[in-house]
């Protein structure tokens, strides 16, 4: 298994540690819903160095993304940040990711870890424009700082005014001594927070000084089981789950990353546009329990009648809510939301109903 800077670290703090994308990643520390609950509350620390950065550079840049991606690069200027996905040819998603606008000629694309191989070659395979491309992955490490107090604390570890980082841009600075770290405001808990992305050498400085920072709010790391709840309590996407190879991002509700615009000849974009004018014949909904019972992916949706409308892709109990939640694919007139439906648990087919996200509010 691949390791991150601070894989030591969490083993000798006690982690639950589990192969995850190919790396010993935590699963938990102190339990999910104590992790969860600290995010929510307080400030937690994310190892994220398992993610994947590739750097795309030069004249041809522009370019090479307008043709890869789905979303208008045109609209981003430096400082910025841009959610977005590459489509694949048959109406799928290769990945979903950010990309981060440097310079005019110069992004940077935070990937999937799970995709990391993936994307790569995908990208060189449709790098007909002659951009510069470099896969940084193994050169850069990230922490996700997050949570309603995570600005206090790493306010005192920098120069930079966070509070001049709204959500979607970053910048890069000097942080805890380290020099050239990016500070950006992404988050995928809906906690508020940063992520820091910075050379691994720095490692341990950061991740040190972060804690010390931290102290008076009673930070504590946090693993990736409670990212998985928290980022499911606002209803984000995980790939693998909610978008994979087969679903499309206008199935997946992603028609505003999916932009028509003119001269932006994107892979496939014929399909989706087309998708999205004749409509598409299932759709990602979120739902909440109704009756006691914890969805799960892979479980099936049927209506009052026991037919069969969709797929469970993500559920789990909510640790704030205190009732199962989840998201799945179902038939189009099924997505409207309070539509009653129904998940097949144990044999039994638990009443639910279709809400707006977030679910955490």
């Amino acid at each position: 298994m691949k390791l991150t800077p601070f894989t030591d670290t969490h083993i000798i703090l006690g982690a639950k540690m589990h192969e995850f994308a190919g790396y010993n990643m935590p699963i938990e520390y102190s339990g999910i819903i104590d992790e969860h609950l600290t995010v929510v509350n307080g400030v937690g620390v994310f190892d994220v160095s398992h993610m994947g950065e590739f750097w795309v550079k030069g004249p041809n840049a522009l370019a090479f993304l307008q043709h890869v991606t789905s979303n208008d690069v045109n609209t981003l200027s430096p400082g910025k940040i841009q959610y977005t996905c590459f489509p694949n040819e048959k109406g799928g998603i290769v990945d979903d990711f950010l990309l981060y606008c440097y310079e005019p000629e110069k992004y940077l694309l935070v990937v999937n870890a799970s995709n990391m191989e993936k994307d790569w070659d995908w990208c060189v395979k449709h790098n007909h424009a002659g951009a510069e491309l470099e896969n940084a992955s193994d050169h850069m490490a990230q922490l996700a700082v997050q949570g309603p107090k995570a600005t206090e604390v790493l306010q005192r570890l920098t120069s930079i005014d966070l509070s001049s980082i709204p959500y979607y841009t970053f910048k890069t600075g000097e942080f805890a001594g380290c020099p050239e770290v990016i500070i950006s405001n992404t988050g995928y808990t809906g906690a508020g927070g940063f992520e820091l992305y910075f050379y691994p050498q720095y490692a341990k400085q950061i991740w040190e000084a972060v804690f010390k920072a931290g102290e008076p709010e009673g930070i504590k790391p946090i693993g990736l089981g409670a990212r998985d709840t928290l980022r499911l309590e606002m209803g984000f996407c995980l790939y693998g789950n909610d978008l994979d190879d087969t679903t499309s991002p206008i199935e997946a509700g992603l028609g505003w990353i999916t932009k028509f615009a003119e001269g932006k000849d994107f892979v496939n974009r014929a399909e989706l546009e087309r998708q999205k004018k004749e409509g598409v014949s299932r759709k990602l909904a979120a739902f909440e329990m109704i009756d006691k019972g914890i969805p799960r992916h892979g479980y099936e949706i049927v209506d009052a009648n026991g037919n069969p409308i969709g797929t469970v892709t993500s559920g789990t109990m909510s640790p704030c809510l205190k009732i199962g939640i989840g998201m799945g694919y179902l038939k189009p007139e099924f997505t409207k939301p309070d539509t009653e439906i129904y998940i097949q648990i144990r044999n039994r087919n638990l009443k639910a109903k279709v809400v707006k996200t977030p679910f955490r509010k």
